[in-house]
């Protein structure tokens, strides 16, 4: 049994490698290509864009979302912004109503529906070239949006594009390793964007050409996570979705661990219910990176977390069952001693070692997407924090996933 397990881990840590060792070479080869823009970016051409607002219970935020939007670099007169309180019962529509005297704002107030009503009721009334949607708890830099309308200027045949998400004024423990998590997160899309592989458009204003819900429809409510539904039904359409990595937005992050919990337990269901949905992607060349690399990436990690966090609780159980019986063969006493270094005994044996290659291929890709994101690669001791703290949490909330699904128990949105 002992060898099984063995070979299962060797096989998941190999393909573990083999995917950063990938994504790494990607990035070397195509390095020259990813400039980062300073100052203004000047558009021959300014389509027009409606950006939708989809509101539920963010007073707090609500306020500097809109003002951030207006403070855009783009011709008023080719920018709509539609606010759509989605049945909130905090101030959040008070504040909306403050906006409604612009020219290019318009208001709309539902019941609750969920955030994929509210979008769709957007779309509605959209008449423009281009449409983009913002969650409400997002800020966005004033460059941002004619970066990624050049994405679109290049490349007629890019039908979305992504920005760049940053974490906001982090305080708090867990919005720090968030932080942290959101730089290699721009390494992996910048990544996968360079591929055609990318499988989610999130609500930090992705921008779509408006001819994509003509020919796909909509949103959909898609186990909470319609920003990943949509972005597999254009892959399954064979629309490319780019990523624009200087094109920055903000997001407030959860400020406790529990919350962080909360959420990602919400992504991670709906990223495996959503991949349940699409399995006929899976392994189909005409669906490129997204289905031979992407989607079985996806996969890999589950199966590997979960089994690597069962073959590492094993591994301690017996380590702590051989300390138990050691201590009641000597007592403490003869357990103590002054441990003294010594380079022969340092452990050179595969599995530390490939452990060691793999945090380090992490660190890489966090610094990479510092370097993306801050023009700078100045490490942080969060990084270490980062590694230590998800490796502990993170099979929390992908094993509760995993449960949710196999028991078709749907998580909460908050």
């Amino acid at each position: 049994m002992g060898s099984i397990s063995n070979v299962i881990f060797y096989v998941l840590i190999f393909l573990t490698l083999y995917i950063q060792v990938f994504f790494l070479l990607t990035f070397f080869e195509n390095r020259k290509k990813i400039v980062i823009r300073k100052g203004n970016t000047k558009l021959k051409f300014h389509p027009s864009i409606t950006i939708i607002v989809s509101c539920w219970n963010e007073d707090k935020t609500i306020y500097r979302t809109i003002r951030s939007l207006l403070g855009l670099d783009y011709p008023k007169e080719k920018l709509k912004i539609f606010l759509i309180d989605d049945g909130s019962t905090d101030n959040t529509w008070n504040f909306i109503k403050r906006f409604e005297k612009y020219s290019n704002i318009s208001i709309f107030h539902k019941e609750n529906g969920g955030k994929h009503s509210a979008i769709n009721l957007g779309l509605e009334h959209v008449q423009t070239d281009f449409v983009a949607c913002l969650d409400a708890d997002s800020f966005v830099h004033p460059q941002a949006l004619n970066r990624m309308v050049q994405c679109f200027l290049d490349n007629k045949d890019i039908m979305a594009v992504i920005p760049a998400t940053i974490i906001h004024n982090p305080k708090s423990f867990s919005q720090n390793l968030q932080k942290i998590e959101y730089f290699a997160s721009i390494f992996v899309k910048k990544m996968l964007g360079i591929l055609n592989g990318l499988h989610v458009t999130p609500g930090t204003l992705p921008i779509y050409r408006r001819e994509v819900f003509d020919k796909i429809g909509g949103f959909r409510k898609a186990h909470n996570t319609e920003d990943g539904e949509i972005a597999l039904r254009m892959h399954q359409h064979n629309l490319r979705i780019d990523y624009c990595h200087d094109a920055y937005v903000y997001t407030v992050a959860p400020d406790s661990l529990y919350k962080l919990y909360k959420q990602r337990l919400r992504w991670y269901y709906g990223f495996m219910k959503n991949l349940i949905d699409y399995r006929h992607l899976l392994l189909r060349p005409k669906f490129g990176a997204l289905s031979l690399l992407t989607l079985p990436s996806g996969i890999i990690s589950i199966f590997s977390i979960i089994f690597l966090s069962l073959f590492f609780l094993s591994k301690f159980n017996a380590y702590l069952i051989e300390k138990i019986i050691q201590f009641q063969a000597v007592g403490l006493g003869g357990m103590l001693h002054i441990p003294k270094f010594d380079w022969f005994y340092i452990n050179i044996k595969s599995i530390p070692l490939i452990l060691v290659v793999c945090y380090l291929l992490i660190i890489f890709s966090i610094l990479a997407g510092r370097k993306i994101a801050e023009n700078s690669i100045r490490p942080s001791g969060f990084i270490i924090l980062y590694m230590v703290t998800y490796s502990v949490i993170a099979p929390v909330w992908f094993l509760k996933a995993v449960y949710n699904v196999i028991v078709s128990e749907r998580p909460s949105w908050r």
